[in-house]
């Protein structure tokens, strides 16, 4: 019989493999001259008009994500759980570094005038929402924030196609890295707490 702990590894090790499988096998759609993929068109184009994609696409923005990342941090702060509110501080910002830095490139997605895959706005925002989920302690709130974060995928994902910022795949591709680098940092920083802690 398998206890909590390795319960609770099984989870981590299954959502980090299945975020990483998802954010590389996307690629693999993309046509060879640019553009849309198959993929893509599951997100019929015009399904928002201009001016509420422009709302929709609200909860990606920069302002609004450092606000909800500091907000997080805040909590953890008043709450004395100074451990967690620098991991929440740290791990969306080094998510948001890898995709910009290594991922991007890697994949070397043209849209315009920028690189476009895996969408940077939804790493930064999925990640936040991510860390804080397996930072906190109570199963509620881990089921309001993942609940909250699919509604806000859903909502900006044929927004940003709508105004041309990303592919629909940009912003999947976007949710899955965050999901994996936030739970493996994540998994880290409770490793190096514990290795203190001892």
């Amino acid at each position: 019989m398998i206890d909590r702990v390795g319960s609770a590894r099984v989870v981590r090790v299954t959502a980090i493999g299945i975020g990483a499988a998802l954010t590389a096998s996307i690629p693999l759609t993309f046509p060879a001259n640019g553009g849309p993929s198959e993929l893509d068109s599951v997100v019929p184009g015009n399904t928002v008009s201009p001016g509420l994609a422009q709302v929709l696409v609200v909860p990606s923005n920069a302002p609004v994500v450092v606000a909800l990342l500091l907000a997080a941090c805040a909590w953890f702060a008043l709450h004395r759980q100074w451990w967690q509110a620098v991991t929440m501080l740290v791990v969306p910002e080094v998510a948001l570094a890898v995709n910009t830095w290594l991922l991007k490139p890697l994949w070397d997605r043209q849209l315009d005038d920028h690189l476009a895959y895996p969408s940077g706005h939804t790493v930064h925002m999925v990640a936040v929402a991510t860390t804080f989920a397996c930072l906190v302690a109570g199963l509620r709130a881990r089921i309001a924030v993942a609940t909250l974060t699919v509604l806000a995928l859903l909502a900006i994902t044929p927004a940003m196609a709508e105004l041309g910022y990303h592919h629909p795949t940009d912003v999947l591709g976007g949710a899955a890295a965050a999901a994996a680098m936030a739970i493996g940092l994540c998994w880290l920083s409770d490793a190096l707490h514990a290795r203190r802690d001892a």
